[in-house]
């Protein structure tokens, strides 16, 4: 009889793979359109960091040619210079990607509420189908076996089109 209780207990729940959650993710139109906007701003910013450690290579190529033919003073300026050149962009790239900079906030601005709207689905689609448990498989390494038919990827996408 406790067989057949745990048995019965088992039926209520529910799986999400988050390893293919980016497939419903990726069937809104607004994390697609989020997920570009980034990319390009991103993809912008790493431009304008690549083309000014371009210019400080050919800085540092320019300086060593003439080091030779420069007075001591003038080659510790010339050093300050690429040195502090070299600085500011580093400071450039923490503020663009670093964990404060801009592409980590404009990720969670574009992205969290989409976030949000896909686990209250996937919420909403548990309590209305009166799952208790919402198990993320790919997470939780104690999952030995589950049924294909408990897994509702395909039902989430349906309710958030």
């Amino acid at each position: 009889m406790v067989l057949g209780a745990g048995m019965a207990s088992a039926q209520n729940y529910m799986v999400v793979n988050s390893e293919t959650i980016f497939k419903i993710f990726k069937s809104i139109d607004a994390y697609n359109a989020a997920v570009t906007e980034i990319d390009t701003q991103a993809q912008q910013y790493q431009k304008n960091i690549d083309d000014a450690y371009e210019k400080i290579e050919e800085q540092y190529n320019s300086y060593m040619q003439q080091k030779a033919s420069l007075s001591q003073s003038e080659q510790k300026q010339r050093e300050e210079t690429i040195i502090n050149n070299e600085k500011r962009i580093a400071e450039y790239q923490e503020a663009a990607f670093g964990s404060e900079g801009t592409i980590s906030k404009l990720t969670n601005e574009k992205l969290e509420p989409i976030q949000t709207k896909v686990f209250e689905a996937i919420g909403k689609y548990a309590l209305d189908n009166k799952f208790g448990l919402v198990i993320d498989i790919a997470t939780n390494p104690t999952v030995i076996y589950y049924a294909p038919a408990v897994d509702k990827t395909e039902e989430i996408i349906k309710i958030l089109k």
